[in-house]
């Protein structure tokens, strides 16, 4: 009797255990599609543009600013942890090939300066890797500096920024205004909050990133001027007193926040600077290779109501506006692109 009732438990247990696996499963494959997104993809800088301010989108926030004779990289995250190495915290290192792939692939020859918008993993993990196979300043917080200096990045090339402040490359300038990041963790709190204490030496789980600072990076060229806002946190009024011309807006997770807060960081970031072309980044999911953009499962971050959100507002608020689809690794002329419709 007592043999029975242990297999059966035994039993039980296993269908338990197959029910929720293959749930699990069917919920992550459960994806938005990117086709049905119907935001016209950016015109791609050509020979014609060769002049021209460009844009190279890499993946979540990663942002290689060029004008022909300077680099400007915002983030460095190329190495990619797989889903895996995240739940079961695994000690995770740069990804020494794809580093190499991407900045020989992406000609990354005149890099002068790398700006992670905070020090989150997903943003920050290959700026030490990155600045060591070039001359480029790592600009950023405390908690930055030492991913840099965990990386052995030479103290003169880290640049800590405590309080807002502008730096000049080549033709961009470049400033850092201290901001938040999106209220997305456990009752609004923010995901790995703290600060970095010591040279983060790898590898590490990806808990090791703590936020550290995070910043607003507005990049002025005669060109024009872009805003970088990679997490959807906002102040109110904070950017009224900038104008810019193209914001990149960080929509990680927005769709949890609500319909409200979405409205509110929309209007405090995209209407408050009065731009003209708006690109989501940081829609995508970053436990992806290098290079491979697909949208996040839908239990996790449900894409197709961010983006009907964010075409509600630009009809609502600034109707003078374009909403552009960023394509991985093709330069855009920013500052180029046509006027949107109405």
């Amino acid at each position: 009797m007592w043999v029975t009732y242990a297999k059966r438990a035994v039993f039980s247990i296993v269908v338990i255990v197959v029910v929720i696996s293959v749930a699990a499963v069917l919920l992550w494959r459960n994806r938005p599609s990117l086709d049905a997104i119907e935001w016209p993809a950016p015109a791609i800088a050509s020979a014609a543009t060769s002049d021209s301010v460009t844009v190279t989108w890499l993946g979540v926030t990663t942002l290689l600013f060029d004008d022909g004779e300077t680099q400007i990289l915002i983030d460095g995250f190329f190495s990619r942890p797989t889903l895996a190495d995240i739940l079961l915290r695994r000690r995770v290192n740069n990804d020494a090939a794809i580093i190499d792939y991407a900045m020989n692939k992406f000609r990354m020859r005149r890099l002068a300066a790398i700006i992670p918008v905070h020090s989150h993993f997903d943003h920050a993990m290959d700026v030490g890797a990155i600045a060591n196979r070039s001359s480029a300043s790592i600009l950023g917080s405390e908690s930055t500096a030492q991913i840099a200096r965990g990386a052995g990045v030479p103290e003169d090339q880290i640049t800590v920024v405590e309080q807002e402040a502008s730096f000049e490359f080549g033709n961009f300038r470049v400033t850092l205004r201290p901001a938040g990041h999106a209220p997305i963790g456990w009752r609004g709190a923010v995901p790995l909050d703290g600060e970095i204490e010591a040279p983060l030496k790898m590898p590490q789980p990806i808990t090791a990133w703590r936020m550290g600072g995070a910043y607003t990076v507005i990049i002025e060229h005669p060109q024009g001027t872009a805003l970088v806002q990679g997490s959807a946190a906002y102040k109110k009024y904070e950017l009224q007193d900038i104008a810019a011309d193209v914001v990149f807006l960080g929509v990680a997770q927005l769709g949890a926040l609500g319909r409200d807060y979405a409205e509110l960081y929309w209007q405090h970031t995209v209407t408050a600077t009065g731009s003209h072309s708006v690109y989501p980044i940081h829609f995508d999911d970053y436990t992806q290779p290098f290079g491979v953009v697909a949208l996040p499962p839908k239990i996790i971050d449900n894409f197709d109501t961010t983006a009907s959100w964010l075409n509600e507002f630009r009809r609502r608020w600034d109707s003078d506006a374009s909403l552009f689809m960023p394509e991985f690794g093709k330069p855009i002329a920013i500052f180029s692109q046509p006027a949107a419709e109405s």
